[in-house]
């Protein structure tokens, strides 16, 4: 209640009722429940009275206050008011366990809890009076009441039909003042009845007939295949329908969709456009469903496999006005169903942002709206539902609020509601992020409608989500080939004999006069005429050619050749701007000492780390007019206090991020720290790195085996994308990788699991291990965005390493280099005709294996060359083959990992010895035996196993035996 509503309350006691109400509060600060429940109730919510309550002015009195039956003794007590109070209020909180929002409801079906307690209802409850209400000026218990309502009684009657009928509302979870006024305002004075007109409502039905229409046709014509129907949720197409309208209105650009597999084809056909043909070709064209599990949709090809038709995405452009076109984008989907929330909110994201000038990206927030659709078992059941929710006002996140529609079936495959979740409603979680939940009839097609355009209103006016529970039902089971009355028997009885809602509100038009029968019949008949139609043209011009989409040359035939130098001179100008801050600007002291020694680092005999690589790699990305953007969680500083591309003032702690001050930036950097999150920010990076195609997107992980917690989003997004849906990314994943004895969690970033879904070029997967390499994958990539060889990068990335000075490298490997492959170690394998044995190895071993190098005689370095394989995948049989062409006299190849034998990349490395090494030569594997764990948790052992790997690695007697 707002401090006005308060001081009216308290106004209306005076004289012997304040006495009253100052010895009641007296009791309730010694033992609260020592009072009336009501006046308890009162003070919880109201505190202590003012001391300096005033008299109420007679000249100010209402009609209702100044008339003989308000001056009698007759006139309510504090206890009636407080009563009275209580009962509104207990209606607008409590209003949705009465209300009429599920069309199939079991008698004997009871959510989780205590049974429903609709005594809120009941003014004996309260022990008042239809007279005793009838006596209360309405502006004693509601400030700001319509003014067709003068008493208690009409307040009472009125705010039971607002709260109880196919619409519930749940806002009492909502701290801001403002907010809560403006739902109350708007649900209380009638703005969510929008009135429809009686064209509205013919064109409302002929939709909810095409809908209708176009799931039964499928269910006879293609008996047996799945489509998940949306019937029981048919009103979600209009509700969809309705929201780009008023976008359209509102000049916004892009509506992004996400949504799983119930309803989909549907949505496709109605909201995205998708032709019926099309659709049809889809089904007609399915395997063989003996053979495989789900029917698929297209033909194989060389990096594309398809997808299920109920797994598809689309676009569409709807001109909405003479100078405005709407963008709708229905996002790919896997069956994984709610992982696909923080891609459309990344891909939401990326539409709002302006990236053409430096410093961060221009957001308008209204530019783009993202829709996310939800089952009613998944939304409470997959945690990415809440790491999502989290998202929605981080400032690298925020996209300005998501419409979000759980599209209620009442249940999960079989399991029914009280046995998924532990909340009342399927809503619940929304809660906790303050965000609005309207509940709604599905079977009441024109309040659906009220409520799309309430949610719009809504996040337009606050930014913020918001919730629509679309309560229905699944007209069939699961999928169409399913029985669902084997599980829920009574629930499918009443189903079966459920009119649909195309029937329900076609005969509720018939009753107001606004068609007729005969009018309602023609347009069903109508629907299902054109759908006959189309299809059978369909069958007379059906052919057999494949519609797989075709792939870029430029994947199949790999990476192409880039220039990725930069200029010594260019180099050194940029990485002078980078050292300098505002003159009041104080850098901490021990960070100011590091950051200046930088400025030294092109003189004669120096060399530029991994941290300086990286940002002079950024700023020359940034100089080229490729947008960044990078998060992860502690990527500002870096897990490593290594990067420190947000500088904080010690004394004031203002932020400054030198990259967005360096005058050779043409566009813009973003760097946000994330959540301690991984599958709903890798999942948002994904999605924003799917729209922003020129964008160079970078993940980082705090650790690289903390991706497993995002492994759903690699495995059915990124890797296998291209392939499904033709889907591009290119996307950097930076993943901590390496054995330094920091026990099982901390040292893996599971190489092997990445290399395993290595295939058809789908992405690019390395391990480098120099300051140069790393500035120059990172350019590559940089440069293939926005091309046809656009595709992730999967990069380990060094802990120890970072300061190693082994890895640092000289400016001219920047100036004049390149990215290579294969880098070849330095000291070894000077004489050729003397090299017996080939050591191949990645990553940190690689540098272990350099320093323990220096301590071997001259005579036994030349018996051995050393070899990094620093690009992974694709794998680089060209320069393996010259590699080994090069050793005539070479007896084995051997290689060295740090990882068990069964993670790392030896598996993936020894299917491949098998097109490049001679059969001739003797292949080894050096590195630890295959284990369940990837490391020891003890250190000394750690050191132990590590020095064994090094020492059989390079000690060999002259022969190759060992």
């Amino acid at each position: 209640m707002k401090n006005t509503s308060q001081k009216l309350v308290w106004e209306q006691f005076y004289g012997p009722n304040l006495g009253y109400v100052y010895d009641q509060y007296e009791k309730y600060i010694e033992n609260p429940d020592g009072v009336d429940p009501t006046i308890k109730a009162l003070f919880d919510e109201l505190g202590a009275p003012p001391n300096d309550t005033p008299k109420p002015n007679p000249a100010t009195k209402t009609k209702a206050e100044s008339s003989p039956s308000a001056q009698t003794t007759n006139q309510p007590s504090i206890s009636k008011v407080v009563a009275g109070w209580k009962l509104l209020k207990d209606i607008r909180t409590f209003g949705h366990v009465a209300a009429e929002i599920k069309p199939i409801k079991l008698k004997q079906q009871a959510n989780p809890g205590s049974p429903e307690d609709l005594s809120f209802l009941n003014i004996e409850t309260y022990n008042l009076t239809k007279e005793k209400l009838m006596e209360m000026p309405v502006t004693w218990l509601w400030e700001d009441a319509p003014s067709h309502i003068q008493n208690g009684w009409e307040a009472y009657q009125y705010l039971k039909g607002v709260y109880t009928q196919t619409i519930a509302y749940e806002f009492e979870h909502i701290h801001d003042r403002e907010e809560r006024k403006w739902l109350e305002q708007y649900i209380e004075h009638k703005q969510i009845d929008s009135k429809q007109t009686t064209n509205q409502r013919i064109k409302l039905l002929e939709r909810l007939i095409q809908v209708d229409s176009f799931e039964k046709f499928l269910h006879k014509t293609f008996v047996g295949q799945k489509r998940f129907s949306i019937e029981g949720l048919d009103v979600l197409v209009p509700m969809l329908d309705k929201l780009i309208e008023e976008s359209g209105k509102a000049q916004t650009d892009n509506i992004m969709i996400g949504m799983a597999h119930r309803g989909r084809l549907n949505v496709l056909a109605h909201v995205l456009g998708k032709p019926y043909e099309l659709i049809f070709s889809e089904f007609h064209h399915s395997p063989n469903k003996d053979l495989i599990p789900s029917e698929g949709s297209r033909g194989i090809n060389y990096g594309w496999t398809g997808d299920v038709k109920y797994h598809l995405g689309a676009d569409r452009d709807v001109k909405d006005a003479p100078n405005h076109t709407i963008h709708i984008n229905l996002a790919n989907n896997p069956s994984h169903l709610e992982f696909v929330n923080p891609v459309v909110q990344g891909k939401t994201r990326a539409s709002q942002e302006n990236r053409e000038l430096n410093g961060f990206p221009k957001q308008n927030k209204q530019a783009s709206l993202s829709v996310l659709i939800h089952g009613d078992a998944a939304f409470p059941g997959e945690g990415v539902v809440a790491e999502s929710l989290n998202l929605s006002k981080l400032k690298g996140y925020d996209t300005g609020g998501t419409i979000h529609i759980i599209a209620n079936n009442m249940i999960g495959f079989t399991t029914n509601f009280e046995d998924s979740r532990s909340t009342k409603y399927s809503s619940d979680l929304a809660k906790g992020y303050e965000i609005p939940i309207i509940h709604v009839n599905a079977d009441d097609p024109e309040r659906c409608l009220d409520v799309i355009i309430f949610a719009y209103e809504y996040r337009k006016k606050f930014n913020k989500d918001i919730l629509i529970d679309l309560m229905g039902y699944r007209r069939y089971g699961h999928n169409e080939m399913d029985d669902p009355a084997a599980t829920q028997p009574q629930l499918y009885e009443m189903i079966n004999k459920h009119e649909r809602v195309f029937e329900k509100y076609g005969h509720e038009l018939i009753a107001k006069k606004v068609l007729s029968e005969e009018e309602a019949k023609q347009k069903q008949d109508n629907a299902e005429k054109n759908l006959k139609t189309i299809y059978e043209k369909y069958m007379e011009e059906e052919n057999s050619k494949s519609q797989t989409p075709l792939v870029s040359k430029i994947i199949i035939e790999g990476i192409p050749n880039i220039n990725t130098s930069v200029p010594n001179n260019f180099l050194k100008t940029i990485n002078k701007s980078l050292s300098k801050w505002p003159e009041k600007f104080s850098v901490y002291p021990k960070l100011e000492r590091i950051l200046k020694r930088r400025e030294t680092v092109f003189a004669e005999g120096n060399k530029i780390d991994w941290a300086l690589a990286e940002t002079l790699a950024f700023a020359t990305i940034l100089a080229d007019g490729i947008p960044i953007r990078l998060t992860g969680q502690d990527s500002e500083r870096g897990t490593f206090a290594h990067r420190h591309l947000v500088l904080h003032d010690y004394k004031t702690n203002e932020a400054f991020v030198p990259l967005h001050h360096i005058p050779e930036a043409k566009s813009s950097f973003s760097i946000y720290n994330s959540p301690l999150s991984e599958a709903a920010v890798l999942g948002y990076e994904y999605g924003y790195s799917v729209k922003a195609k020129e964008a160079l997107v970078l993940w980082e992980a705090q650790f690289g085996d903390f991706a497993n917690a995002a492994q759903v989003i690699v495995d059915q997004f990124i890797s296998s994308g291209p392939a499904k849906w033709g889907q591009k990314s290119s996307l950097v994943m930076l993943l901590p990788h390496g054995f330094e004895g920091q026990g099982p969690e901390h040292s893996s970033a599971r190489l092997e699991r990445f290399l395993q879904m290595s295939a058809e070029n789908n992405w690019i997967v390395a391990n480098v291990t120099s300051a140069a390499q790393y500035f120059h994958i990172l350019r590559r990539q940089a440069l293939l965005t926005g091309t046809e060889g656009a595709r992730p990068l999967v990069l380990m990335t060094p802990k120890s390493l970072l300061r190693h000075p082994l890895t640092g490298s000289p400016s001219s490997e920047l100036s004049n280099g390149h990215f290579q492959p294969i880098l070849e170690q330095e000291g070894t394998g000077t004489k050729p005709e003397k090299v017996k044995r080939l050591i191949l190895c990645s990553g940190k071993v690689a540098v272990d294996l350099a320093v323990e190098l220096e301590q071997l005689p001259s005579e036994e370095k030349e018996l051995l060359h050393i070899a990094r394989i620093e690009q992974l995948y694709p794998f680089p049989k060209k320069e393996m083959n010259e590699l080994i062409g090069r050793f005539s006299y070479l007896e084995e190849v051997i290689w060295v990992q740090e990882e068990p034998r069964n993670m790392g990349p030896w598996t993936f490395i020894q299917s491949n010895f098998s097109e490049v090494v001679q059969k001739d030569l003797k292949i080894g594997y050096i590195g630890r035996p295959k284990r369940s764990s990837p490391a020891t948790g003890d250190p000394v052992i750690h050191k132990q196993e590590q020095s064994m790997i090094i020492h059989d690695a390079l000690q060999f007697e002259k022969g190759g035996e060992r």
